[in-house]
């Protein structure tokens, strides 16, 4: 995906944000501005390694997937990107059940503004129409911007915005897919 980007679009800097499962790994809000991926993935291997006997077999599952994660942004790490991440939280729901949310969207909407004296176009991997205001300001502040997402679950209102600045990644996956080494 990153040397899609640079061909195509010149990109020089990729941020990723979203969220990571933590358990009780210790994070501060307040010092960090990411989740220490290094410090996270010993901590989820070492809890694996001496809790498994006290843990079920759907726990250590749900634990091995996360620690995947961890491992799947650790190698985002070495392709180039820079990560942003937060600790999932979790959110009840009225019908009692519970829902899992990192809630990073004002991060990414935080850096575009914060960083926009650095950047002539800003290409953005969201479908998410809670970026429009932000997306609008930077175009109307002589950006040029494009959006790469799954049409289906893009907001009609960002690709009337997008316009022609729409790419839509089912038609871009035989550029993407990863082919091996």
């Amino acid at each position: 995906m990153l040397k899609y980007l640079k061909s195509k679009y010149g990109v020089k800097e990729a941020f990723y944000f979203g969220g990571v499962e933590i358990y009780d790994f210790e994070y501060n809000y307040l010092l960090n501005h990411t989740v220490p991926l290094d410090q996270l993935n010993d901590y989820l291997e070492n809890l694996v390694e001496t809790c498994a006997k006290d843990l079920n077999e759907a726990q250590l599952f749900l634990i091995g997937r996360h620690l995947q994660r961890v491992k799947f942004y650790l190698r985002l790490q070495t392709f180039g990107y820079k990560l942003f991440l937060k600790p999932v939280k979790i959110y009840s729901q009225d019908d009692g059940t519970t829902r899992r949310k990192a809630n990073c969207d004002v991060d990414m909407a935080f850096y575009l503004m914060k960083e926009q004296e650095y950047y002539t176009n800003a290409v953005i991997l969201s479908g998410d129409g809670d970026f429009l205001p932000v997306l609008k300001y930077l175009k109307e502040s002589g950006k040029e911007v494009i959006i790469l997402a799954r049409g289906e679950r893009t907001s009609r209102e960002l690709r009337q915005f997008a316009g022609p600045n729409f790419r839509d990644f089912v038609r871009l996956r035989n550029q993407l897919e990863y082919k091996g080494k």
